[in-house]
């Protein structure tokens, strides 16, 4: 197997990569099981995979974005109870030889996200 995963987190309301925003990735084969944990440095991304080649496998996983924290400190958001919190997106992967790139598009009212490359 060479499949990998990676992930990026790009502020659309800034037109600026996100830095600081913790990331958890779960496996949802069988249970919900937590397997990476890491934040995404000043470019957006993580410093490498979250799931690299060496622990891939294919799958259902889930990508939590913790948003609330860097919305509020960039001056998006404020007040106690913010629209976006945290943003789960659950995917699969059948390809054991792809990269996958799942990366999260934000904006304070909105997200979106697709299979980059």
């Amino acid at each position: 197997m060479s499949g990998y995963l990676t992930t990026h987190v790009l502020d659309t309301a800034r037109g600026m990569p996100a830095m600081g925003i913790k990331i958890e990735l779960y496996s949802l084969n069988g249970e919900r099981t937590l397997i990476a944990t890491t934040v995404t440095n000043d470019d957006g991304r993580t410093d490498s995979p979250i799931l690299p080649m060496d622990n891939f496998k294919t799958g259902k996983y889930e990508l939590v974005f913790f948003c609330s924290e860097y919305l509020e400190t960039q001056g998006l958001a404020a007040g106690e109870l913010k629209f976006l919190d945290e943003i789960p997106i659950r995917f699969g992967m059948d390809d054991a030889d792809a990269h996958y790139h799942v990366p999260l598009l934000l904006s304070p009212y909105g997200y979106s996200t697709y299979r980059g490359s």
